[in-house]
């Protein structure tokens, strides 16, 4: 059997999270690691000391008392799982491959087996650019409005958002990135080839197009509770990590706190102090376990290294995913804006043209104050007026890149 096709075998043989399992496989490697459980345990003599060449006495002793959890599911992987998956257009990507995203390093051996995923996304290049926007399922008006704005700022700067398919605050996410021709990553608690919640199904078909949809968990697991909290350490890994709404007992405070041990950004969006569905998000900024984040500016500053200019949103040399920027397109810097309305609103603008009604529900703010700003950014000549609606004006010449 390939290394391969032993990590397919183990993602269903060891939960997801199962110190003991990683422990085995990363000291035997996954082949010899699915051998040594199907040959069975006939005496415990000897079998702690034989590991303890490889591992701790403590590990060794978890790794035996694991076995027969892992006996008892060796028919789930002795069963055709990537036969499986190709058929409903899965892939499994395993360390080492160039699909394999470098940022899951971080996560040690609790890095997952093996990864299943469908989409005509390339995953590495995808992840290793991402930015965590997660929150409450149960999200208000004000936590839509708000992540309007940051997904489709983060996705407009070039950036790939990661969420996790769900309803509310993910759903969210994940619509206005497709809808800024941004691919984007679902990464689910269940197998790829149950795209969950139903009710994101059509979502997720599309996130399928350009995007990828993921899961440590082979094709035809169901979505449990324990996998959802397990589920979170992967998209901790993203380059920064944005909760916007989140009550006190809320998973996204699980992915922020998660992603803060990696030593990860942390962005928290601020609420009214009456709301219980941001009472989460005080707390992680209360605990400086998250910095305050009010706009996509404060976003892109908590991902950008601090000797890398920022560029305006959709502009630059380097371009992003979604086809904004090129080398046509020169970088400059941000204006110094006279009114908050005016911050707001030149985020939630594109390179591409957006309608005033766009801009407001991306920001926020009701269609007169978006508008008014729109013609105040106007005269300042960093918006321009066209057909479609409203686009950020390409940068002044003496701006552009000189080849």
């Amino acid at each position: 059997m390939s290394e391969r096709e032993a990590r397919a075998a183990w993602s269903a043989l060891a939960e997801p999270g199962d110190a003991a399992a990683a422990t085995l496989v990363s000291s035997l490697g996954a082949a010899e690691a699915l051998a040594w459980v199907r040959r069975g345990i006939a005496s415990l003599d000897g079998v702690v000391a034989d590991l303890v060449g490889h591992m701790t006495r403590d590990e060794a002793v978890a790794v035996v008392a694991g076995h027969e959890r892992w006996a008892r599911r060796l028919e789930w992987a002795n069963a055709p799982l990537l036969e499986r998956a190709r058929k409903v257009g899965a892939r499994v990507v395993v360390p080492g491959d160039e699909e394999w995203p470098t940022s899951l390093a971080a996560l040690g051996r609790a890095a997952p087996f093996a990864l299943w995923v469908r989409g005509a996304g390339r995953l590495a290049t995808l992840w290793d650019r991402a930015i965590a926007v997660v929150g409450a399922r149960a999200c208000t008006a004000y936590g839509e409005n708000v992540t309007g704005s940051l997904a489709g700022g983060i996705a407009d700067a070039g950036w790939i958002v990661l969420s996790g398919g769900a309803y509310g605050i993910d759903g969210v996410a994940h619509r206005v990135a497709l809808e800024s021709e941004s691919p984007t990553i679902a990464v689910m608690a269940g197998g790829v080839d149950r795209l969950y919640p139903a009710g994101n199904e059509q979502m997720l078909r599309a996130v399928l197009d350009a995007g990828c949809v993921v899961s440590e968990v082979p094709v035809g697991f169901a979505p449990h509770r324990s996998r959802f909290l397990q589920r979170n350490r992967l998209i901790a890994t993203a380059a920064g990590t944005v909760v916007v709404e989140a009550a006190f007992r809320s998973g996204a405070l699980s992915t922020a706190r998660q992603a803060a041990a990696l030593c990860r950004p942390v962005g928290a969006v601020p609420g009214p102090v009456t709301s219980a569905s941001s009472a989460g998000c005080h707390a992680l900024i209360r605990e400086g376990v998250a910095t305050i984040v009010t706009a996509v500016a404060d976003v892109l500053e908590l991902v950008t290294p601090l000797t890398q200019a920022p560029a305006i949103a959709g502009e630059g040399d380097s371009g992003g995913p979604d086809g904004d920027g090129g080398a046509g397109e020169g970088r400059r810097s941000r204006p110094d804006f006279a009114r908050p309305e005016q911050r707001a609103v030149f985020d939630a603008t594109s390179t591409r043209p957006r309608t005033t009604d766009d801009v407001a529900r991306r920001c926020g703010l009701s269609l007169a104050a978006a508008q008014a700003a729109l013609v105040e950014l106007e005269g300042l000549g960093v918006i321009a007026r066209e057909r479609g609606g409203w686009r950020k004006a390409p940068a002044p010449l003496s701006a552009k890149k000189r080849t």
